[in-house]
């Protein structure tokens, strides 16, 4: 992501490094043990935060190419992206449930897991992106975005 988007990539980047750190911090404090299906619930969070931040991007750059100044192709982006990335994540939130109801044992785990996972994503995603991005990029006139 660094590579493809630069400057939105590291922050991309930084929010996957937190997402994971929030959802090891929370397992740890649920005293939860990691399991293959703990991993993998925690695998598919991180696919889908990088869909997350994909999308946000891509927005960003629909906006950019339509003519919109820097500062308004971040604001719209994040705005634009949001519906489709909370659709997104409280349809597999809705899955999530369903399996920790009716499942046992490591589904339960894998549900657990992804629950977490999700709203750690939604967390990194939206609201720390959007903070780093506009600590970058809030403060100053940028004629064009790295992105």
């Amino acid at each position: 992501m660094a590579l493809y988007y630069r400057v939105f990539g590291l922050v991309a980047d930084l929010a996957l490094t937190l997402n994971l750190v929030l959802m090891v911090a929370i397992l740890s404090l649920l005293q939860a043990t990691l399991t293959m299906p703990g991993i993998a619930g925690i695998v598919l969070t991180v696919g889908m935060a990088v869909d997350a931040n994909v999308l946000i991007f891509e927005r960003i750059r629909e906006e950019l190419r339509n003519g919109n100044s820097p500062q308004a192709s971040i604001h719209a982006g994040y705005e634009k992206a949001f519906s489709t990335i909370a659709d997104a994540n409280i349809t597999t939130l809705i899955a999530a449930i369903v399996l920790f109801s009716f499942g046992t044992g490591p589904v339960k785990g894998f549900a657990v897991t992804l629950t977490i996972g999700i709203l750690t994503s939604m967390f990194t995603a939206i609201m720390g992106t959007r903070a780093v991005i506009n600590l970058i990029y809030g403060n100053r006139r940028a004629a064009r975005l790295l992105i």
